[in-house]
């Protein structure tokens, strides 16, 4: 399913050379050729057709024979009354026949067929976002949150990718993502996305000053919505939260973390890969307390094992004192088994 970048419109298509109008000239062009080599042929031939009214042929009749016999199967008023006009009528006026109703019947859909069914088909879709993840911008990261998303059993039809590589959003429709063909940067790509029902948007446009341009518009937009951004500069950090993203992530820095890790032993890395990863031994979570966490210490719940939770918006370590009983309200980050054999855990 593509939501296209027209508010009004909604389809699968690759981007065409030529404007509507330019498509509907040449399909005009190519009507009026077609009926212009009946006309020809016809005028050549004119010897070899009859007038029942008036027992004369001249330049208006042929236009008119050739008109009516191109559009319908004729009046009878006009014949062909020779071999060669018949033959003339039966394998060259017909088969034009057949391909200048084609290309009425083809620009009748295009132009006012299929968009009445496109703009209905994106009512539908868009009444039905709620709740929903949009990707804004499908590269590497962009692919990557779409393929973890759909591991973790999000329902693909829940997500919407922006993007405006034709490719890109290909590959993220055979996922059965919903795409956008438009600029996220824009309010109306984001209300086309309907962004303020949405959960989550994740940024991942390529270029830091894109990114945040994105986020400051969607934060806009929408309050509620929580934001994760890519960023690759550390200096463009700051301006990204400043924006109003919730979470943002350096891929370079988590690459650096990693190949730190890595120096102190080989597992830690691989630890760290485990956590971030759904089809890992382990995986991080965050949720809300629930009355069955309140009282625990965060490090003793019967969930997974607690390391760190939001209290008032200030971060709690599993070693604090804080950290000795849960509270209704707080949001913890917990340590849970993955998706394979617990007793490799």
């Amino acid at each position: 399913m593509r939501l296209n970048k027209h508010v009004e419109e909604l389809h699968l298509r690759r981007r065409s050379a030529l404007s509507d109008w330019a498509s509907l000239a040449l399909r005009i062009g190519l009507a009026l050729t077609l009926i212009g080599i009946a006309l020809g042929g016809h005028w050549l031939g004119r010897d070899g057709l009859r007038d029942n009214i008036d027992g004369s042929i001249n330049f208006v009749d042929i236009m008119y024979f050739t008109m009516i016999t191109v559009t319908t199967v004729g009046f009878g008023d006009i014949v062909p009354v020779t071999q060669g006009a018949r033959l003339f009528d039966t394998f060259v006026v017909t088969p034009i026949r057949l391909f200048v109703w084609l290309i009425f019947l083809g620009t009748a859909y295009d132009f006012l067929l299929r968009r009445v069914w496109q703009r209905w088909r994106m009512r539908v879709i868009q009444r039905q976002l709620a709740d929903h993840v949009v990707i804004a911008g499908y590269g590497t990261s962009g692919t990557e949150a779409l393929r973890e998303l759909i591991r973790r059993g999000v329902d693909p039809g829940s997500i919407v990718v922006i993007d405006r590589n034709q490719e890109a959003l290909a590959h993220a429709e055979g996922c059965g993502a919903v795409v956008l063909d438009a600029d996220a940067t824009r309010d109306a790509t984001l209300k086309t996305a309907r962004i303020e029902r949405a959960a989550t948007l994740m940024v991942a446009a390529g270029r830091d000053d894109t990114t945040i341009l994105i986020v400051l518009t969607a934060r806009r937009l929408s309050r509620e919505v929580r934001i994760s951004a890519v960023i690759r500069s550390d200096d463009n950090e700051p301006l990204a939260r400043q924006a109003g993203a919730d979470v943002v992530i350096n891929p370079a820095s988590f690459a650096g973390l990693l190949l730190a890790g890595s120096t102190s032993g080989p597992h830690v890395s691989e630890y760290l890969t485990d956590l971030a990863a759904v089809h890992g031994r382990v995986a991080l979570h965050e949720r809300d307390a629930t009355a069955q966490d309140v009282g625990r210490p965060l490090t003793g719940l019967a969930t997974g094992l607690g390391v760190r939770m939001f209290r008032a918006g200030r971060c709690i370590g599993f070693d604090q004192p804080e950290a000795a009983s849960v509270e209704i309200g707080d949001r913890i980050v917990e340590i849970v088994r993955g998706n394979t054999d617990a007793s490799k855990v």
